[in-house]
């Protein structure tokens, strides 16, 4: 392997990386101290100046270790657009002296990526990947989308949108395996795969799968963000006039009356999501769960829900119905058909295009391990998911604006649970009518995931972002009574 600012000898960029990174809000360890940094692999992309290193950073942090990916540039002279994403100045030790910076934002370095899939390129631990039968353009530059939080996406053009996994999961990523193999299936409703990146086994010192680095996929530069669509019409619908008299009681066809109404989309995502479901369960197969393994789900939400109440008190006095609910479903556990789904379902990760909805990024659960994000599940817990994502959208302005009266508050509150329940039903009936299990027969079974999720929000929202934290708390009243 090449030398350069990379190897793990050089002191300089421990120190620097040290301190940058923790700054940068891909990066998962922000509540702790970093106890080691150090470089596992480094790997020289391009020579002269400037310079391009591929390195994976291992991170202890209590007492475990994280693996991070960082393309390294370096500039003798960084310009003023480079600035902001500066590390600092290598002090040379391997030889090279220069600026070092987060290559990621840097157009002129992010092309050979494209060059490299192109090719099929093996350079030391790093192997580039093309799709079967796919051709890639090497004439683009990649620009970061503003959009990612936990990874960087890099658009090329109107053609590609590469995504870079920053925190690398064991093996092959979820993301890369489903979509590819939904591509492979000629899914209508996901972005088609055009290559990726991957470290060879061993690359991290750990043996077994390769790692997936990065996915480059089909860019939708038409596409519309599903949530800011849902967030369109609960404005559109918060705005209408309050008729004289007594508060009213709203009703999800008044909701309806507003101009910006979403339930026809809603139905239709619905839709596509079991066709999705359908084309997941041709690709990796469906097989039969035993009662057994919905009480061993029960439990665990049982868990998960003690852990989180111990943490979070304002969950403590929604616990012990949420309990009562889980039971329900460990009572009355039967044998259901378990595949793979998406696993971390919600408007944030669908896109409106010119010819329908397309489902986007099948990693899971951030926070869960990375076995169970790929273990099978019952697609009716993706339908959960959406539904809890029509609760948010439909209170998360009422959580941003804390000056409302609480009069106020609660007539928004009145018109977000019908706003809520007018899309969560044309979710279901779109879902139903496109061959998914009907969730209207498999009630306790749903709200047993809804109410699952909706405690795994509860726990992100008090430990990334307190201020969001009213938005899964306010539905509890309602959907645990």
């Amino acid at each position: 392997m090449p030398d350069g600012p990379g190897r793990a000898g050089d002191p300089s960029l421990v120190r620097l990386l040290a301190d940058w990174l923790p700054r940068q809000r891909w990066f998962g360890g922000k509540d702790s101290p970093i106890e080691e940094l150090s470089i596992g692999t480094a790997t020289e992309l391009q020579t002269g100046d400037p310079g391009l290193h591929h390195l994976v950073l291992d991170v202890r942090q209590n007492g475990a270790t994280d693996h991070y990916q960082l393309l390294l540039g370096v500039r003798r002279d960084l310009p003023e657009r480079l600035r902001p994403h500066g590390i600092g100045l290598l002090a040379g030790t391997t030889g090279i002296t220069g600026h070092a910076y987060d290559a990621a934002h840097d157009p002129e370095l992010t092309r050979p990526l494209l060059s490299h899939m192109a090719g099929e390129s093996v350079i030391g631990p790093l192997r580039f990947r093309r799709a079967p039968g796919t051709g890639i353009r090497t004439d683009l530059d990649g620009t970061p989308s503003t959009a990612e939080q936990s990874n960087t996406s890099l658009v090329f053009g109107d053609a590609y949108m590469c995504k870079l996994f920053r925190r690398l999961s064991p093996g092959v990523n979820p993301d890369l395996e489903v979509n590819l193999a939904l591509t492979r299936a000629g899914c209508d409703h996901i972005p088609a795969v055009h290559g990726w990146i991957e470290l060879a086994p061993g690359g991290d010192g750990a043996g077994g799968e390769p790692i997936t680095l990065a996915l480059l996929s089909q860019y939708l530069r038409s596409a519309t963000d599903g949530w800011q669509l849902a967030l369109t019409s609960v404005r559109d619908w918060f705005a209408q006039p309050v008729p004289p008299g007594p508060p009213p009681a709203f009703t999800p066809d008044d909701a309806g009356a507003a101009g910006g109404d979403f339930a026809a989309e809603a139905e239709r995502l619905g839709a596509a999501t079991a066709q999705v479901h359908r084309d997941l369960g041709r690709a990796f197969g469906v097989t039969t769960a035993p009662p057994e393994r919905l009480r061993e789900l029960a439990a665990g939400m049982h868990d998960q829900l003690d852990a989180v109440a111990a943490a979070v008190p304002a969950l403590r006095p929604h616990a012990a119905a949420i309990r009562a609910v889980f039971d329900e479903v460990a009572a009355s556990a039967g044998e259901l058909p378990f595949q793979r789904v998406h696993g971390d379902y919600h408007l944030g990760q669908v896109l409106r295009t010119d010819t329908g909805w397309v489902l986007l990024d099948f990693e899971g659960e951030p926070a869960r391990p990375a076995a169970e994000r790929r273990a099978p599940a019952h697609p009716l817990r993706d339908v959960a998911g959406m539904l809890r994502s029509f609760e948010y959208a439909a209170r998360f302005l009422l959580a941003v604006d804390g000056n409302l009266a609480p009069e106020a508050a609660d007539l928004l509150e009145l018109r977000a649970r019908a706003w809520a329940q007018r899309n969560r039903d044309a979710f279901c009936a779109g879902y139903a009518a496109a061959g998914g299990p009907d969730p209207a027969l498999h009630a306790a079974l749903v709200r047993a995931f809804e109410l699952d999720k909706a405690v795994y929000e509860i726990r992100y929202e008090a430990r990334n972002r307190p201020s969001w934290l009213p938005v899964p708390l306010r539905s509890l009243a309602h959907l645990a009574g």
